[in-house]
């Protein structure tokens, strides 16, 4: 093995199982946000593809708001990423937390 494929990282696996690269992220002046593109972002974050820092500036996003895709994603997946089920997703965390 050489030495330059032993320092590769692993790929980065998008949400849908995708191979993810720079160029297959979100464009940089999106207006729209839908579940499968935060979840691009949170998998690019996790996997290294880019830092959390480089995440904000690139998509004008702040802290809070990523935290909380990131949040949605572990507790739900994707579909916790969904405005209209926000509140129904919450619900059934809190549920399971009381047992």
């Amino acid at each position: 093995m050489s030495v330059q494929q032993s320092c590769q990282s692993p790929p980065v696996i998008g949400p849908l199982g995708e191979i993810m690269s720079l160029s297959s992220l979100p464009p940089r002046n999106l207006k729209r946000w839908v579940p499968r593109r935060k979840a691009e972002v949170v998998c690019a974050v996790e996997g290294g593809l880019l830092t959390m820092d480089e995440a904000l500036e690139r998509y004008s996003i702040t802290l809070e708001e990523f935290v909380g895709w990131q949040r949605s994603v572990d507790r739900s997946g994707m579909n916790g990423l969904r405005v209209t089920k926000i509140q129904h997703y919450r619900e059934i965390y809190d549920q399971r937390l009381k047992y």
